[in-house]
């Protein structure tokens, strides 16, 4: 099988981190071909689907052929693996690859359902499984969910890697100044959660493969922190799923079956589902370093099995 990654530029990856990295040389481990583009790299030529790609050898990171003009539905999977933000252009480049899935190519993920699953406002969808949740533009709207909760968690609904989250209690002096300057004045919505105190004990991110899940990391976060992502100084520590962890699972995995998102990651504190990461998810060297799990190479054999 060739596989074709559609992701940022290769000088900007980190092998030793990078889930990417993972799954280009587990494919290759595997004994397909592997090519790599940038969105800016794809082309519709009327309604053929093409890319300016090069040939890879990601292990060791990583030997580069030249770049060859290829139709994109001659690669037997197209992994769309660009970093957020989900920007303008990155929304072409779905676009892009959508003519490349009515050619016949499978696209990972779905390119349809990367759009319309906006990683916070997608698990609404099962909030019978999450902590209560407000999604508003109106200051006064959520000026009264913190009265209620008490204490709650800001998020801008296009952030990522935890940048930009607010733990602000409702007592606290300005919370509505702190509401206008997050919604820029009405005009945006944010989502507001209440704040779970259980994220002193870790925000685990469980990765499902076709809606199973095959590795999970507990994400702590640094002291006098509250956000447990790695990017902002969370650490990684091994971990098992709880019941409640894999009836969440469950519940999610027929409507991520049916809607193409083959490669997920879900965050999970004190068994709340908080938010369903679609875009490029993360975690796999994680994963296999800490649970001694060949997580990369269990994705390539199931996609594999899949497509067979």
């Amino acid at each position: 099988m060739r596989h074709l990654f559609v992701l940022d530029p290769l000088e900007r990856i980190n092998p030793a981190k990078d889930s990417t990295a993972a799954l280009m040389q587990a494919a290759q481990r595997a004994g397909h071909e592997v090519w790599a583009a940038t969105p800016a790299d794809l082309i519709a030529l009327g309604d053929e689907p093409l890319a300016v790609a090069v040939p890879v050898q990601p292990d060791p990171w990583i030997e580069i052929g030249e770049p060859e003009r290829c139709p994109l539905n001659r690669f037997g999977a197209i992994w769309m693996r660009k970093d957020p933000p989900v920007d303008e252009a990155y929304l072409y480049a779905t676009h892009l690859l959508d003519v490349a899935e009515r050619a016949g190519a499978l696209v990972l993920n779905r390119p349809a359902s990367l759009r319309s699953w906006n990683e916070k406002l997608g698990a609404l969808r099962f909030s019978r499984w999450m902590a209560p949740t407000l999604v508003s533009g109106r200051v006064s709207e959520l000026s009264a969910f913190a009265l209620e909760q008490e204490e709650v968690v800001l998020k801008p609904l296009g952030g990522r890697a935890g940048l930009g989250v607010v733990r602000v209690s409702a007592s606290a002096p300005g919370l509505g100044a702190l509401l206008e300057l997050v919604t820029e004045q009405g005009s945006l919505p944010v989502m507001a959660q209440r704040f779970l105190p259980a994220v002193t004990d870790g925000d685990k991110r469980i990765l499902l493969v076709d809606g199973e899940p095959l590795g999970a990391v507990n994400r702590k976060p640094k002291e006098g922190e509250f956000r447990s992502n790695l990017a902002v100084g969370g650490f990684p520590e091994a971990t098992e799923l709880t019941e409640r962890e894999r009836l969440i699972c469950e519940a999610l995995a027929p409507a991520l079956r049916s809607e193409g998102l083959f490669f997920v990651g879900i965050d999970v504190i004190g068994g709340m589902l908080s938010e369903i990461n679609v875009t490029s998810p993360t975690g796999i060297r994680e994963v296999e370093r800490l649970m001694n799990v060949p997580l990369a190479d269990m994705v390539i054999a199931r996609l594999s099995g899949s497509s067979s």
